[in-house]
């Protein structure tokens, strides 16, 4: 068996046109993996075969290749473009006496470097666990017999059995511990429905500018940098735009072509994000080559989590790259379906607000709460809320505070705060007057 090294830094890739050559684009991704991952890569191997070989997947001949390659350039590792059977992985450890990692294994280890927030690294662990179960076959060969005879006889476990059995014990653990973070999640989502607020999700093929989007649209200062999956854990912020209803944008982790199962099915926190939003806006790089590919591979990643039919906005991001002018382009109805700009110079900005207004606007009307003195509490969490628009005191002491809300949200504070919508909220007069007869005597600044 190899022993095998706390970390690759020279590293060989391989990538094989399988029905097909390879293109030079699928070469420069896999090179951004490897990069993101800590490797320097030192050669590139191409091929082409009709179907992989059983035994190493590329073939004797190539095998023998990459071995002479990482022994010329005193490579550590061996990165391989394509997902490899555990036998596979394991024939041409062997065969170079380097590590292996195929694709699935690259982004795990770039996963688990990135990962921050507790739920993420638990979802990273779990996925590397689930992985590296499939690849414990023989691999503890020299531990594997049981002896026989007496004083020889074994405790009757394997040390293979044994690593099955940690392994699953340690599986069940964080499954379990997820599931847990999930229903406290779950929670506190049925508790925001209380008081509805629009949530927006930033989805996209990675390194396609959705952080740099996210921090211009917010003010924020998340993690943006030209690599692959700079962002792993969701972040979310409060997007205000003027006369409209407080927005929740959220930024999730970049997809990217064969994205493994393992963490499909792991990083629910980040993708649930996208798959409960109100509206998606699908980032796209308008200076990739491939734009239609990437386009393509993020909607099937969108359709596995059950979010393909939520509503979206197409952005085509990096207009600077590629001379374009920044614009909006609608369908037959006048509806705003793609948005041209740059999120690095902010040209095109005001295009994105201008369609978040037209599709959120609607849902804000102007209403007049009427509060009794004793009913600071709700006074302070209309505030807290950012509805207030006028705050004037009443001759009683009390306030009346005029709001711009939807109805949904406001009818949901004055329930829980025991208001009376019926009795204490009206609608403004068109002028935005006082519908409540009670004359104000002084305002108050917000």
């Amino acid at each position: 068996m190899i022993e095998r090294p706390d970390a690759g830094e020279r590293a060989v890739l391989v990538r094989l046109g399988l029905g097909a050559p390879v293109s030079e684009e699928e070469i420069r991704e896999f090179e951004a993996l490897a990069r993101s991952a800590g490797a320097v890569p030192v050669a590139t191997i191409t091929g082409a075969r009709r179907t992989p070989e059983p035994r190493y997947f590329v073939g004797s001949g190539k095998a023998e290749e990459i071995r002479v390659r990482a022994e010329e350039n005193a490579a550590e590792v061996i990165l391989v473009d394509h997902p490899l059977a555990p036998s596979q992985e394991r024939n041409l450890e062997r065969l170079t006496g380097r590590r292996v990692l195929d694709r699935a294994g690259l982004i795990l280890d770039i996963f688990a470097q990135r990962a921050r927030s507790a739920e993420g690294k638990l979802e990273v662990e779990l996925a590397q666990l689930r992985h590296l179960s499939t690849r414990l076959v023989r691999g503890w060969t020299h531990l594997e017999r049981q002896k026989g005879g007496i004083g020889l006889r074994g405790p009757g476990e394997t040390q293979l059995e044994t690593d099955r059995r940690l392994l699953g014990r340690r599986i069940r653990t964080l499954t379990e511990r997820l599931e847990a973070l999930a229903r406290r999640r779950d929670t506190g989502r049925a508790v925001r429905k209380r008081v509805p607020v629009p949530s927006i999700a930033l989805v996209g093929y990675t390194n396609a500018g959705k952080s740099t989007l996210f921090n211009l649209l917010t003010g924020s200062d998340a993690y943006a940098a030209d690599q692959l999956f700079a962002t792993l854990d969701p972040t979310v912020r409060r997007l205000r735009l003027p006369h409209t209803p407080e927005i929740v944008l959220a930024d999730t982790v970049g997809f990217v072509r064969d994205l493994p199962h393992e963490l499909v099915a792991a990083f629910r926190s980040t993708l649930l994000e996208a798959r409960d939003a109100d509206l998606l806006i699908h980032v796209v790089d308008a200076s990739d080559p491939e734009l239609v590919e990437r386009m393509a591979q993020v909607e099937e990643v969108l359709d596995g989590i059950g979010a393909a039919a939520i509503p979206t906005l197409t952005v085509f991001n990096k207009t600077d790259r590629v001379g374009a002018a920044a614009r909006i382009e609608r369908d037959t109805d006048g509806q705003a379906v793609r948005v041209w700009m740059s999120a690095a110079t902010g040209e095109g900005a005001e295009h994105v607000r201008t369609c978040l207004h037209e599709r959120f606007g609607g849902l804000a009307r102007r209403f007049i709460v009427s509060l009794r003195p004793a009913e600071g509490r709700a006074r302070a969490r209309l505030y807290r809320h950012g509805l207030v628009r006028r705050d004037l005191i009443a001759v009683d002491g009390g306030w009346n505070i005029e709001t711009e809300a939807s109805q949904e949200e406001l009818e949901s504070i004055c329930e829980s705060e025991g208001i009376d919508f019926a009795s204490r909220v009206s609608p403004c007069l068109p002028g935005g007057g006082f519908v409540e007869s009670a004359p104000a005597v002084a305002a108050v600044p917000a």
